[in-house]
């Protein structure tokens, strides 16, 4: 299947690694311009080079704060000095702080307002003039299954993340008439560094092997494994090329089955 990718400019937020990689390298291989962007200037810049090794096609890379409203317009002005506009928008961002309720003070949840909600706003409000320039273009935002079911000790991913959702499903009613669609993808628990780290957080709390934990995992999931970022990162493609094209509003999971919910 041509997904209709090839010489579209692809914006991609936390993409030295993990779910941001993963939908990079699938763009990529699509024949898309990639503009990748990460906090660390080292990472980001390592990953470019194996996008570039092993796609062969265009990637610029450039160092991203997410929290910063500055450095999302200076992604965006050097993505279209780049490589002359923005076809399509992947929002993503590095997790906030696990922990309960009574672990959090007001600048904790300040924290992750900006780094989780407001970095979601400031990407979409950067991308839309160039999107409208060029008579349309594709969003995705990436959140998390705990918009479902939320995970307990993820309090503050759990709501920030569900304010990321509202705000795709909200913006897809307003921008179809415009040709932008927006949709939201959940990963469930894909093997990524993110969800390693939390498996470990988890097993240190229980006081458990790490191995019993994952084990755990697996069983609560009907294709019993953890997804991969191939799997993740083909989808995540799918739902931003023209395939996907009567696809908006939508949040959808790729979780292996694990979400018990209808909706």
């Amino acid at each position: 299947m041509d997904l209709g990718l090839r010489g579209k400019v692809a914006m991609v937020a936390a993409a030295s690694k993990g779910l941001g990689f993963g939908i990079a390298r699938e763009l990529a291989r699509e024949g898309a311009l990639v503009s990748i962007g990460s906090r660390t200037e080292s990472d980001i810049f390592d990953a470019a080079d194996v996008l570039i090794e092993e796609t062969g096609t265009d990637v610029f890379a450039t160092v991203l704060d997410a929290t910063d409203p500055d450095s999302i317009i200076q992604w965006r002005d050097s993505t279209i000095h780049e490589f002359g506009g923005v076809d399509l928008l992947v929002v993503n961002a590095g997790g906030p702080p696990v922990g309960r309720f009574d672990d959090f003070a007001d600048s904790d949840w300040q924290a992750a307002f900006e780094l989780t909600l407001m970095s979601a706003v400031r990407m979409i409000r950067a991308v839309l003039p160039p999107m409208r320039e060029a008579g349309g273009g594709a969003i995705l935002t990436l959140t998390s299954v705990s918009v479902k079911e939320p995970i307990d000790f993820l309090l503050l991913s759990n709501v920030m993340r569900s304010g990321v959702t509202s705000l795709a499903k909200s913006l897809s009613r307003q921008l179809a008439p415009e040709n932008i669609r927006i949709n939201n993808l959940m990963p469930g628990r894909i093997d990524t560094d993110r969800v390693q780290s939390l498996d470990q957080i988890n097993a240190e709390a229980r006081e458990l092997p790490v191995e019993e934990i994952i084990a755990a995992n697996e069983a609560g999931i009907p294709l019993g494994r953890y997804g991969t970022v191939e799997e993740f990162g083909r989808f995540g493609a799918f739902l931003l090329s023209d395939a996907a094209s009567y696809i908006t509003g939508q949040t959808i999971a790729v979780d292996g089955g694990s979400i018990k919910t209808v909706w």
